[in-house]
């Protein structure tokens, strides 16, 4: 069910991120605890990034209450490219991980694709490697990257409809701004995309049913660039002196969207379920 876009019902409906995200888990638990197997996810991490450690620790919690099997390889920041690169293969092979990821980011001595492209695209749970990633491309989604796809699943928790909308990425990166371009192109949106080059960008983001920013730049978006009863998603995210900033002016959008985000609690929340679900397709498909 599509819902048409209303400019004249002031402030927007929050996108709660979370409640959303407990919705996904619950159901995979659900899911787990009538297989005859344990899904395993493996997490390669190298270097003891801060913020990097906090994400693996709430993806192993993730893991436990839905009942997967859930390890993490840390390995030193001086560990060559070629010892990481083994030590994929050797979760490559084994029957009981269904799911394996990269920790990004990656220390300067290694490059960050080739790790992730070690990885097998069968067990790809990030969405990440060039074959998941060239998938979207020809419409042949197969394993989609975990923040785009909760995106996604957020955009069509308000009832819009994509079909037929007008979409504006404002960022490009290959982890959100193009893949989730490529996945609104393919469920017959009109996309535009957005960055640093462009001209006049709020003549561009005023034309938007659906605005997604994903550039890490504070408060970049103002009300003045938002059509009135817009869905605007927020994937930025800064840490700054008054806290935790996205890439929209939330107080003022507030004012003028139709639907929401907020930063925190919006698309995070989201991508740590996404890949929940992408490991349980993965232990699925291969059983």
């Amino acid at each position: 069910m599509s819902v048409a876009l209303d400019p004249d019902e002031i402030g927007a409906k929050i996108i709660d991120g979370k409640e959303l995200a407990r919705s996904v888990r619950r159901k995979i638990r659900r899911q787990v605890k009538k297989l005859k197997f344990t899904p395993g996810l493996a997490v390669v991490q190298v270097g003891d990034d801060p913020a990097s450690t906090v994400y693996v620790s709430n993806k192993e919690k993730d893991c436990q209450y839905v009942g997967f099997h859930s390890e993490v390889h840390r390995m030193p920041a001086e560990t060559p490219q070629a010892a990481v690169i083994e030590q994929i293969h050797t979760l490559n092979s084994r029957e009981d991980i269904h799911g394996i990821i990269a920790q990004m980011p990656v220390p300067d001595s290694i490059d960050g694709d080739t790790i992730i492209n070690a990885i097998m695209p069968e067990k790809d749970a990030d969405g990440l490697t060039l074959v998941n990633l060239g998938n979207l491309l020809i419409n042949r989604e197969q394993t989609v990257p975990c923040t785009p796809a909760g995106i996604i699943r957020l955009i069509e928790s308000t009832g819009v409809g994509i079909e037929g909308s007008r979409v504006v990425c404002v960022g490009r990166s290959s982890l959100v701004g193009k893949p989730v371009g490529l996945m609104l192109l393919n469920r017959n949106a009109t996309v535009t995309y957005c960055h640093t080059r462009t001209r006049e960008l709020f003549s561009e983001t005023q034309q938007a049913d659906i605005l997604i920013a994903a550039v890490g730049r504070p408060r970049l978006i103002t009300a003045g660039m938002v059509k009135p009863g817009a869905v605007v998603i927020d994937v930025g995210i800064t840490i700054t002196e008054d806290g935790f900033v996205g890439d929209v002016d939330y107080e003022s959008v507030e004012e003028v969207a139709g639907f929401i985000t907020p930063v925190p609690g919006g698309v995070g929340p989201m991508t740590r379920a996404m890949l929940l679900e992408n490991t349980l397709e993965l232990a699925l498909a291969r059983k």
